[in-house]
This record gives C-alpha cells, structure tokens and sequence, in this order.
C-alpha cells in the first residue's frame, strides 16, 4: 500500500512540472487550449452576467415608470383623462414622395383658404356662404364648420387654427338651445368631432362638451323598441320623428350612432351612452333578413321595418359602414363579432344589387324597392368601394380576393361620375339604361367626400398609386369649379358649373381631411389604430373583451399609447 502511494503521488508531481511539457510538446499543445477554452468559457459567463443585470436594471426603471403611471390612473376620476400626446415630426420629413409632398401642400393649402374665410366671415356659425360671406345656422348654432374641422387642423398641423377653434369650444359653444336637433346629423359631426379632438390632442375640455350634448342626445332611444327618435329638441329634450316618413324612424339615422357612443362610453367609464345605441342593433339582429338588406324606414314603436326603399345610397348607407366598423373598432375581438356577422350577411345582399352597364361594364350597386330593381346609383354609395376594402381582409383569400376586386371595379364607376360631366365633378345619382353607361340625375355637387374616401382606403390597401392620381384629378376639379374669394362652393349643376352659395361642413371634416391623407405616408392615422366615423373623425380602436362594457385597461391604454407614439401613432 505504501508504494502504490508513493507512485500515485510521483506520477501527480510529474504532470504539474512544466519541464515534464517541454519535453513533450504535443501535450504542451493540448494544455494550452484547453487553457484558453476555459478562459473563454469563464469570460463569456461573466459578460453575460453583467448584460443580463443590465436587462434587469432597465426592466426595474421601466416597472417603476408603469407603477408611478398606474398610481396616476388609481387616482383618476376618469380613465382616460388626458392624453398627453407629443407634437409628431413635420411631414415633410417623413419618407415620401415629391410629388405625393407637393399635393398635399396643395390641399393643405385648400384647407388653410376655407377655414380663414370661415373664421373671417362666419365664425362660431354652423357653415360659410361664401359668395354673400356670411354665416348660417343650418344645425342649430353649433357651431358644424368649426368642430367638423378641429381634427382636419390638427392632422394637418394647423396649431394656431386649432387653439382658437379650441378656445371658442371651451368658452363660447353651448348647447342649450331651444333647437330641433337631428340626432344622427349631431352625432357624427358634434360628438364624433369633439371625441376626435379628444383622441387627437387630448384635451379634456372635448370629452366634457362630448357628454354635455350626448346626454341631451339619449332621450331619443327612449321608444318601445329602443329605435331611436331621429329627431330631438336640445333644451326640453322632446323627440320625435320628421313628418315626412310617416313617423317612421330612418334605417342610417338609426344605426349611425355606434361608433360615437361606444366610443364615449370606453372614455368616460359610463355604460350607459353603450348601452342605447347597441340595443338597437340587438334589436334588428332579432329580425335580420337572410339577405341582410334593410328598407330605409323602422317603426320605433315596433322595431319592424316598413315598405320602402333598400340603399347604399341615402338614408341607408352608413348603417352598413358602422355594422363593419364597430367590429374594427373593438379590436376585432369575439366581443364584437356579431357585428362582422351581420356586415357579411348584408354584403351577400349587397352583391345581388351588383349590376353592369353596357357597354362599358361599369358596375354599380341598384336600389330595391320589394322585388324590384332600380338601376340607379347615389354618389352617397361610392363610400361602398371603401367599405368592402376595409372589410376584404377578414375573409378568407378567395372571398378577400372577389370582394377587393368588386370593391376596385365600384370605385372605377365612382371616379367616372366625376370624368364623365364637363366640370370634371359628379352630380348627386345617376341612371343607367340599357345601352348607355350612366346618365346624371340629379345634377348639383355639394362638394362631397365618398369617392375620395374609397380612394383614400383603396390606396392605404393595395399600395396602387393610380388611386391617388384619380383623387388628385378631383381635388383639381373642385380648384377649377367650387374655389371662390372666400371659400369653396357648390354646383348648382355639374353640366354648366353654376355655383351655389354654401360650403358644407364636411367638405373640410371629410374631403379635404381625405384628399390630404391619400398624399400622405400611412402611419398619418394608421388603420391599424384608428377607425373613422362616417364623417371622417378618426376615433383610436379600444379592444373590446365582452359585450357588456368596454375594457378598462384597454382604455386606459389609450393614453400611455399616446404618450409613446406621438401625434399620429407609430413612427
């Protein structure tokens, strides 16, 4: 045992005695790597050691920033109090286009020569009759023009114009007025431009002012079948209907309330503005027709339609819009699927009103009255083009195929109701009759957007740049035709170019704000983070996850995405 001992020790002595290795360089060889392996092994652990501290130090910070934020909301009244948005880069600096840059400055421009006649002669007024430059009440005094146009400064980064139009928001705009309201008409340019400015700059005086004439709004939805009332008085709050329908209440002015409502629900943490207007559309699912078309007239008494005509044109059309857009407006999510359902069942109604003229093959969509069809086609439906689009990509890839390719075939018949008459710009509707294309019906142009908005969305979707020269050859038509000394105007007659005397409101809310985003790079108001009403006032997405109430943590969100993204959202 003694010499096993005394060998063992001898052999170890050996293998640590470096002049055992000089004379043995092979195993000298051998030594050293492994030597330097070990040292890499050992350096290697520690750095990444130290870098995953790093990691943790920075996850630390940003925990403690998000605790401090959440403390802020804890002690919030409201959810979604202000959204401190950061000013964006100017567009100019943004990657795009010379050409795309030089039309947008021009519609810029457009917009900066309609809103100074506005304030110059109709200030605080609902719209501008330019060639008499005065202003007229055509909603009651509220001011249309002015909040119609708050997000169309703000997009365009038109500041000082927004702070004076921010300014008399706050202190002059009231609505106690002994005024017969239309619901839907205030809906989307009162409260949908006020929630959009709201979205947009985050000042919180918009939101209050959005729930003042919200609230003077709500009594209309209280029928027996919870279909509203289409019109209100806005001091004693009395609804009723306009005589003319029988007193029956409008299918569009009916349905064209979701938007705003649900939106002003998720951001002041009240239910109840929800609640209202998604009964109704409980209330027609209950009776929703196989085809998904519904005639214009409802009985709110009942809830059942009545005989009348079926449109994507007037009093008809945005029902179908906002039946797609609340399920983008939730976030797409299981909460608001049943929307998309009944958006799908009406666009197979919908595809049966297709119909081609000859000899061109224009398609455009017809009016059913019972069984009949109506060949005739309003320049209101020509935001249809834009609606499939948006909708194409939640169908499957032949589906999203047929529907993108009719939605490009509709919005080639809409640009040529603006080619085919001698002022360049489209009249009101237009007949089709078996051997000729298209003829004008009713012949004025009030400067409306629904063309340019299919262009707007067709391009932002396939990329196509013939859909923004399309809306450019339209914006050089309203130049030549409708830009007077102060303002824009109507045509009486889009065949002689007889001017009328009013520059609607949506014409700066929709048309100019369309035109001007068809120029721009599509992070300005990306789709993938806003929704528009159907005046043009983009309102953030909220992902909805149930039916009952809007996500809280989803709302708050609104503001700490603010916060990261700047103006428009994601750089």
């Amino acid at each position: 045992m003694a010499r096993t001992r005394s060998s063992s020790s001898s052999t170890t002595w050996r293998y640590v005695n470096p002049a055992y290795y000089l004379k043995r360089p092979k195993r000298l060889a051998l030594l050293f790597m492994a030597f330097v392996s070990v040292s890499f092994f050992v350096w290697d652990r520690q750095t990444l050691v130290r870098e995953h501290e790093d990691e943790l130090f920075k996850l630390k910070e940003e925990l403690l920033q998000l605790q401090n934020q959440l403390e802020e909301l804890k002690h919030d009244d409201n959810p979604v109090k202000k959204i401190n948005v950061v000013k964006s880069k100017n567009l100019d600096d943004l990657p795009s286009d010379p050409i795309e840059n030089e039309r947008r400055q021009k519609v810029k421009d457009a917009m900066v020569h309609a809103w100074t006649s506005y304030e110059k002669y109709a200030w605080g007024h609902d719209e501008l009759q330019p060639q008499s430059k005065n202003g007229v009440d055509s909603f009651g005094g509220l001011g249309a023009t002015l909040i119609d146009s708050l997000d169309t400064l703000y997009i365009m980064g038109l500041d000082d114009e927004f702070q004076r139009a921010k300014e008399w928001v706050e202190n002059s705009l009231d609505f106690n007025k002994n005024y017969d309201a239309s619901v839907f008409e205030t809906t989307i340019r009162v409260v949908g431009g006020l929630l959009s400015a709201y979205d947009l700059s985050g000042e919180n005086v918009f939101l209050e002012k959005a729930k003042d004439i919200a609230d003077r709004l709500l009594p209309a939805w209280d029928t027996p079948s919870g279909i509203p009332y289409n019109i209100i008085n806005l001091v004693n709050g009395n609804p009723h209907n306009p005589g003319w329908t029988g007193g029956d209440s409008i299918l569009a002015d009916s349905g064209t309330e979701q938007l705003e409502f649900i939106a002003l629900s998720q951001r002041t943490g009240d239910p109840k503005y929800q609640q209202k207007v998604e009964n109704v559309i409980r209330e027609l699912n209950n009776t929703f027709p196989a085809d998904g078309l519904l005639p214009i007239y409802i009985n709110p008494h009942k809830g059942t339609t009545s005989y009348s005509t079926i449109t994507f044109g007037a009093m008809g059309d945005s029902f179908y819009e906002y039946l797609l857009k609340v399920w983008i407006q939730g976030n797409k999510t299981a909460a608001v699927k049943p929307y998309r359902v009944m958006w799908e069942t009406s666009m197979k109604g919908l595809l049966t009103l297709v119909r081609r003229t000859e000899p061109s093959s224009y398609a455009y969509i017809s009016e059913k009255i019972g069984s009949s069809l109506i060949d005739k086609m309003d320049e209101l439906a020509c935001f249809a083009p834009g609606m499939i689009a948006l909708g194409s990509s939640g169908y499957g890839p032949d589906e999203s195929s047929k529907f993108m390719s009719l939605a490009e075939e509709l919005a080639w018949t809409c640009y040529n109701f603006y080619q085919s008459t001698p002022t360049k710009l489209a009249g009101e509707n237009y007949f089709f009759h078996s051997g000729q294309d298209m003829s004008v019906g009713t012949s004025w142009n009030i400067l409306r957007p629904e063309t340019v908005e299919s262009l707007f969305y067709l391009w932002r979707l396939t990329g196509n740049k013939t859909y923004q020269d399309w809306g450019w050859d339209i914006f050089q038509a309203f130049e030549k035709n409708s830009r007077v000394e102060s303002g824009y105007v109507g045509l009486k007659d889009v065949n002689t170019g007889v001017k009328d005397n009013m520059m609607q409101s949506f014409f700066l809310a929709e048309t100019l704000k369309y035109l001007y985003l068809l120029f721009s790079p599509p992070s300005v108001i990306s789709l993938d983070e806003w929704v528009f009403n159907t005046e043009a006032h983009p309102l953030r997405i909220v992902t909805r996850v149930d039916q009952g109430e809007p996500s809280k943590q989803h709302t708050s969100n609104i503001r700490l995405r603010a916060r990261r993204e700047g103006r428009f959202g994601k750089p």
